[in-house]
Protein backbone atom coordinates (compact mmCIF):
# COMPACT_ATOMS: atom_id res chain seq x y z
CA UNK A 1 0.00 0.00 0.00
CA UNK A 2 1.15 3.59 -0.53
CA UNK A 3 2.64 5.35 2.46
CA UNK A 4 0.34 7.43 4.63
CA UNK A 5 2.09 10.18 6.55
CA UNK A 6 1.11 12.43 9.48
CA UNK A 7 2.39 15.80 8.29
CA UNK A 8 4.24 18.29 10.49
CA UNK A 9 3.08 21.35 8.59
CA UNK A 10 3.15 23.73 11.55
CA UNK A 11 6.95 23.56 11.55
CA UNK A 12 7.33 24.09 7.80
CA UNK A 13 7.11 27.09 5.53
CA UNK A 14 6.54 27.85 1.87
CA UNK A 15 9.39 29.70 0.21
CA UNK A 16 10.56 31.16 -3.10
CA UNK A 17 14.12 31.38 -4.40
CA UNK A 18 15.58 32.59 -7.72
CA UNK A 19 17.18 30.35 -10.33
CA UNK A 20 18.58 31.90 -13.53
CA UNK A 21 16.03 34.72 -13.37
CA UNK A 22 13.03 32.55 -12.48
CA UNK A 23 11.33 32.28 -9.10
CA UNK A 24 11.03 28.68 -7.93
CA UNK A 25 8.31 27.54 -5.53
CA UNK A 26 9.78 25.69 -2.57
CA UNK A 27 8.99 24.29 0.86
CA UNK A 28 11.38 24.35 3.80
CA UNK A 29 10.86 21.58 6.35
CA UNK A 30 12.03 22.69 9.80
CA UNK A 31 12.61 20.01 12.46
CA UNK A 32 11.62 20.47 16.07
CA UNK A 33 15.07 19.28 17.13
CA UNK A 34 17.61 20.14 14.41
CA UNK A 35 20.66 17.92 13.92
CA UNK A 36 22.63 20.69 12.20
CA UNK A 37 22.37 19.29 8.68
CA UNK A 38 20.32 20.47 5.69
CA UNK A 39 19.22 18.52 2.60
CA UNK A 40 17.85 19.56 -0.78
CA UNK A 41 15.54 16.98 -2.38
CA UNK A 42 14.77 17.07 -6.11
CA UNK A 43 11.72 15.52 -7.74
CA UNK A 44 11.52 13.02 -10.61
CA UNK A 45 10.89 14.26 -14.15
CA UNK A 46 7.32 15.60 -14.59
CA UNK A 47 6.77 15.42 -10.82
CA UNK A 48 6.23 18.12 -8.19
CA UNK A 49 7.50 18.73 -4.67
CA UNK A 50 4.21 17.54 -3.15
CA UNK A 51 4.75 13.98 -4.40
CA UNK A 52 7.75 11.79 -3.50
CA UNK A 53 9.94 14.69 -2.28
CA UNK A 54 7.33 15.61 0.34
CA UNK A 55 7.25 12.07 1.66
CA UNK A 56 11.04 11.82 1.94
CA UNK A 57 11.30 15.34 3.34
CA UNK A 58 8.77 14.70 6.08
CA UNK A 59 10.49 11.50 7.17
CA UNK A 60 13.95 13.05 7.14
CA UNK A 61 12.71 16.16 8.96
CA UNK A 62 11.45 13.90 11.74
CA UNK A 63 15.05 12.70 12.05
CA UNK A 64 16.29 16.26 12.61
CA UNK A 65 17.21 17.42 9.10
CA UNK A 66 16.22 20.74 7.64
CA UNK A 67 14.94 19.83 4.16
CA UNK A 68 14.22 21.99 1.13
CA UNK A 69 12.01 20.71 -1.68
CA UNK A 70 11.17 22.70 -4.81
CA UNK A 71 9.43 22.57 -8.17
CA UNK A 72 11.76 22.72 -11.17
CA UNK A 73 11.63 25.78 -13.38
CA UNK A 74 8.81 25.65 -15.96
CA UNK A 75 7.00 23.05 -13.85
CA UNK A 76 4.71 22.80 -10.85
CA UNK A 77 4.17 26.12 -9.07
CA UNK A 78 7.48 27.59 -10.25
CA UNK A 79 7.91 30.26 -12.90
CA UNK A 80 9.04 29.62 -16.47
CA UNK A 81 7.60 29.39 -19.94
CA UNK A 82 6.79 27.25 -21.80
CA UNK A 83 5.13 25.05 -19.23
CA UNK A 84 6.29 21.45 -19.24
CA UNK A 85 9.80 22.19 -20.48
CA UNK A 86 12.35 19.66 -19.23
CA UNK A 87 15.67 21.46 -19.56
CA UNK A 88 18.59 19.54 -18.01
CA UNK A 89 20.85 22.60 -17.88
CA UNK A 90 18.20 24.56 -15.97
CA UNK A 91 17.43 21.61 -13.71
CA UNK A 92 21.10 21.44 -12.71
CA UNK A 93 21.14 25.19 -12.10
CA UNK A 94 18.03 24.86 -9.91
CA UNK A 95 19.98 22.72 -7.43
CA UNK A 96 22.86 25.19 -7.30
CA UNK A 97 20.38 28.02 -6.77
CA UNK A 98 18.74 26.07 -3.94
CA UNK A 99 22.11 25.75 -2.22
CA UNK A 100 22.78 29.47 -2.70
CA UNK A 101 19.45 30.36 -1.07
CA UNK A 102 19.96 27.98 1.84
CA UNK A 103 23.38 29.47 2.56
CA UNK A 104 21.68 32.81 3.28
CA UNK A 105 19.46 31.27 5.98
CA UNK A 106 20.42 31.79 9.60
CA UNK A 107 19.19 28.32 10.62
CA UNK A 108 21.37 26.55 8.02
CA UNK A 109 25.01 25.61 8.50
CA UNK A 110 26.50 26.45 5.07
CA UNK A 111 29.15 23.76 5.54
CA UNK A 112 26.58 20.99 6.10
CA UNK A 113 24.35 20.95 3.00
CA UNK A 114 23.69 17.76 1.04
CA UNK A 115 21.54 16.95 -1.97
CA UNK A 116 19.21 14.05 -2.77
CA UNK A 117 17.93 13.34 -6.26
CA UNK A 118 15.02 10.99 -6.98
CA UNK A 119 14.83 9.45 -10.49
CA UNK A 120 15.73 12.18 -13.03
CA UNK A 121 16.97 14.40 -10.23
CA UNK A 122 19.38 11.61 -9.37
CA UNK A 123 21.20 12.51 -12.55
CA UNK A 124 20.85 16.24 -12.08
CA UNK A 125 22.35 16.23 -8.56
CA UNK A 126 25.44 14.44 -9.85
CA UNK A 127 26.00 17.17 -12.44
CA UNK A 128 25.30 19.89 -9.90
CA UNK A 129 27.68 18.48 -7.31
CA UNK A 130 30.42 17.80 -9.86
CA UNK A 131 30.71 21.53 -10.47
CA UNK A 132 29.60 23.00 -7.14
CA UNK A 133 31.91 22.34 -4.21
CA UNK A 134 29.48 23.91 -1.75
CA UNK A 135 27.54 20.63 -1.85
CA UNK A 136 28.98 18.51 0.95
CA UNK A 137 27.52 15.09 0.13
CA UNK A 138 25.32 13.53 -2.57
CA UNK A 139 22.68 10.79 -2.60
CA UNK A 140 20.56 9.39 -5.39
CA UNK A 141 17.40 7.26 -5.29
CA UNK A 142 16.73 5.15 -8.42
CA UNK A 143 18.84 7.61 -10.40
CA UNK A 144 18.06 8.13 -14.07
CA UNK A 145 20.08 9.85 -16.76
CA UNK A 146 17.28 11.44 -18.80
CA UNK A 147 19.54 11.68 -21.83
CA UNK A 148 20.38 8.00 -21.76
CA UNK A 149 16.77 7.04 -21.14
CA UNK A 150 15.71 9.06 -24.16
CA UNK A 151 18.46 7.59 -26.34
CA UNK A 152 18.25 3.91 -25.34
CA UNK A 153 15.19 3.56 -23.09
CA UNK A 154 14.73 2.95 -19.38
CA UNK A 155 15.90 -0.65 -19.82
CA UNK A 156 18.63 0.14 -22.34
CA UNK A 157 16.93 -1.90 -25.07
CA UNK A 158 15.06 0.73 -27.03
CA UNK A 159 14.89 0.47 -30.83
CA UNK A 160 17.70 2.76 -32.08
CA UNK A 161 15.32 4.23 -34.67
CA UNK A 162 13.15 5.81 -31.98
CA UNK A 163 15.60 8.51 -30.94
CA UNK A 164 15.88 9.60 -34.57
CA UNK A 165 12.12 9.86 -34.86
CA UNK A 166 11.92 11.86 -31.63
CA UNK A 167 14.59 14.30 -32.81
CA UNK A 168 12.76 14.71 -36.11
CA UNK A 169 9.60 15.50 -34.16
CA UNK A 170 11.45 18.07 -32.07
CA UNK A 171 12.90 19.72 -35.18
CA UNK A 172 9.48 20.03 -36.81
CA UNK A 173 8.00 21.41 -33.59
CA UNK A 174 10.71 24.07 -33.42
CA UNK A 175 9.87 25.10 -37.01
CA UNK A 176 6.18 25.38 -36.14
CA UNK A 177 7.07 27.40 -33.03
CA UNK A 178 9.12 29.81 -35.13
CA UNK A 179 5.98 30.60 -37.13
CA UNK A 180 3.37 30.48 -34.37
CA UNK A 181 5.33 31.56 -31.29
CA UNK A 182 4.19 28.48 -29.35
CA UNK A 183 5.88 25.11 -28.92
CA UNK A 184 3.83 21.91 -29.10
CA UNK A 185 3.83 19.26 -26.40
CA UNK A 186 3.45 15.48 -26.30
CA UNK A 187 1.82 13.21 -23.73
CA UNK A 188 4.12 11.37 -21.34
CA UNK A 189 1.68 8.70 -20.21
CA UNK A 190 -0.89 6.40 -21.88
CA UNK A 191 -4.45 7.79 -21.95
CA UNK A 192 -6.00 5.15 -19.70
CA UNK A 193 -5.32 2.16 -17.46
CA UNK A 194 -5.94 -0.43 -20.17
CA UNK A 195 -3.38 1.18 -22.46
CA UNK A 196 -0.89 1.43 -19.59
CA UNK A 197 -1.32 -2.23 -18.66
CA UNK A 198 -0.72 -3.21 -22.27
CA UNK A 199 2.79 -1.82 -22.03
CA UNK A 200 5.67 -2.69 -19.73
CA UNK A 201 5.48 -2.92 -15.93
CA UNK A 202 7.56 0.26 -15.73
CA UNK A 203 5.11 2.11 -18.00
CA UNK A 204 2.12 0.94 -15.98
CA UNK A 205 3.73 1.86 -12.68
CA UNK A 206 4.46 5.35 -13.97
CA UNK A 207 0.87 5.75 -15.15
CA UNK A 208 -0.52 4.43 -11.86
CA UNK A 209 1.62 6.77 -9.77
CA UNK A 210 1.03 9.94 -11.78
CA UNK A 211 -2.41 9.38 -13.28
CA UNK A 212 -4.43 7.55 -10.63
CA UNK A 213 -5.49 8.42 -7.06
CA UNK A 214 -2.27 6.76 -5.85
CA UNK A 215 -0.33 10.04 -6.24
CA UNK A 216 -1.95 12.19 -8.94
CA UNK A 217 -1.36 15.91 -8.42
CA UNK A 218 -2.95 18.70 -10.48
CA UNK A 219 0.37 20.48 -11.04
CA UNK A 220 2.37 17.41 -12.08
CA UNK A 221 3.15 17.54 -15.80
CA UNK A 222 1.31 15.05 -18.00
CA UNK A 223 3.08 16.34 -21.12
CA UNK A 224 6.47 17.74 -22.07
CA UNK A 225 7.29 20.29 -24.72
CA UNK A 226 8.91 19.00 -27.89
CA UNK A 227 11.94 21.21 -27.38
CA UNK A 228 12.62 19.18 -24.23
CA UNK A 229 13.61 16.28 -26.48
CA UNK A 230 16.71 17.69 -28.14
CA UNK A 231 17.81 19.27 -24.85
CA UNK A 232 17.63 15.90 -23.10
CA UNK A 233 19.05 13.86 -25.97
CA UNK A 234 22.55 15.30 -25.61
CA UNK A 235 22.62 15.38 -21.80
CA UNK A 236 25.05 13.01 -20.05
CA UNK A 237 24.18 13.01 -16.34
CA UNK A 238 27.05 10.84 -15.14
CA UNK A 239 29.86 12.04 -17.42
CA UNK A 240 31.60 13.87 -14.55
CA UNK A 241 30.56 11.70 -11.60
CA UNK A 242 34.19 11.16 -10.61
CA UNK A 243 34.38 14.89 -9.82
CA UNK A 244 31.97 14.41 -6.89
CA UNK A 245 34.86 12.80 -4.96
CA UNK A 246 36.26 13.23 -2.38
CA UNK A 247 32.82 14.21 -1.13
CA UNK A 248 30.78 11.16 -0.07
CA UNK A 249 28.28 9.59 -2.48
CA UNK A 250 25.39 7.22 -1.75
CA UNK A 251 23.48 5.60 -4.61
CA UNK A 252 20.25 3.73 -3.79
CA UNK A 253 18.42 1.57 -6.29
CA UNK A 254 16.11 -1.46 -6.22
CA UNK A 255 16.75 -4.97 -7.43
CA UNK A 256 13.57 -4.94 -9.57
CA UNK A 257 14.05 -1.40 -10.90
CA UNK A 258 14.26 -1.42 -14.70
CA UNK A 259 16.60 1.57 -14.34
CA UNK A 260 18.99 -0.13 -11.90
CA UNK A 261 21.63 -0.61 -14.59
CA UNK A 262 22.10 3.16 -14.77
CA UNK A 263 22.92 3.34 -11.07
CA UNK A 264 25.32 0.39 -11.26
CA UNK A 265 27.18 1.81 -14.26
CA UNK A 266 27.40 5.27 -12.70
CA UNK A 267 28.59 3.82 -9.41
CA UNK A 268 31.48 2.03 -11.12
CA UNK A 269 32.68 5.37 -12.52
CA UNK A 270 32.41 7.25 -9.21
CA UNK A 271 35.34 7.94 -6.94
CA UNK A 272 35.67 7.13 -3.26
CA UNK A 273 34.14 7.43 -0.75
CA UNK A 274 31.01 5.86 -2.20
CA UNK A 275 28.30 3.47 -1.09
CA UNK A 276 25.75 1.44 -3.07
CA UNK A 277 22.49 0.27 -1.49
CA UNK A 278 20.04 -2.06 -3.26
CA UNK A 279 16.52 -2.31 -1.86
CA UNK A 280 15.45 -5.92 -2.28
CA UNK A 281 12.07 -6.78 -3.77
CA UNK A 282 11.30 -3.23 -4.89
CA UNK A 283 10.74 -1.66 -8.29
CA UNK A 284 11.72 1.81 -9.50
CA UNK A 285 8.39 3.42 -8.61
CA UNK A 286 8.13 1.53 -5.31
CA UNK A 287 10.87 3.88 -4.09
CA UNK A 288 8.54 6.83 -4.71
CA UNK A 289 5.93 5.90 -2.11
CA UNK A 290 5.77 2.25 -1.01
CA UNK A 291 6.17 2.09 2.74
CA UNK A 292 8.80 -0.63 3.20
CA UNK A 293 10.95 0.55 0.30
CA UNK A 294 10.81 4.23 1.27
CA UNK A 295 11.52 3.54 4.93
CA UNK A 296 14.60 1.49 4.02
CA UNK A 297 15.83 4.26 1.72
CA UNK A 298 15.22 6.95 4.34
CA UNK A 299 17.14 4.97 6.97
CA UNK A 300 20.07 4.71 4.58
CA UNK A 301 19.89 8.40 3.70
CA UNK A 302 19.73 9.51 7.31
CA UNK A 303 22.67 7.41 8.38
CA UNK A 304 24.72 8.45 5.38
CA UNK A 305 24.20 12.20 5.81
CA UNK A 306 24.75 12.05 9.56
CA UNK A 307 28.22 10.67 8.83
CA UNK A 308 28.95 12.64 5.66
CA UNK A 309 27.98 16.18 6.73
Amino acid sequence: MPVTTRWTRFMNQDAVFPSAGLNLAARLYRPKTPNGRTLVIGHPGSSVKEQSPALYADKLCRRGFHVLTFDAANQGASEGMPRGLENPAQRVEDFKAAVSWLRTRSEVDPAAIGVVGICASGGYVIQAAAGDRRIGAVATVVAVDVGRQLRVGADGRQDPALIGALLEGAAHARDRAAASGEIDGFAIFPPDEASARAGSLHLFEGWEYYCSPRADHPRAAKALTWDSVDRMATFDAFRFIAMVAPRPLLMITADRAVTAWMTHEAYESAGQPKRLQVVEGATHVDLYDRENAVDEAVAQLAGFFMEAL
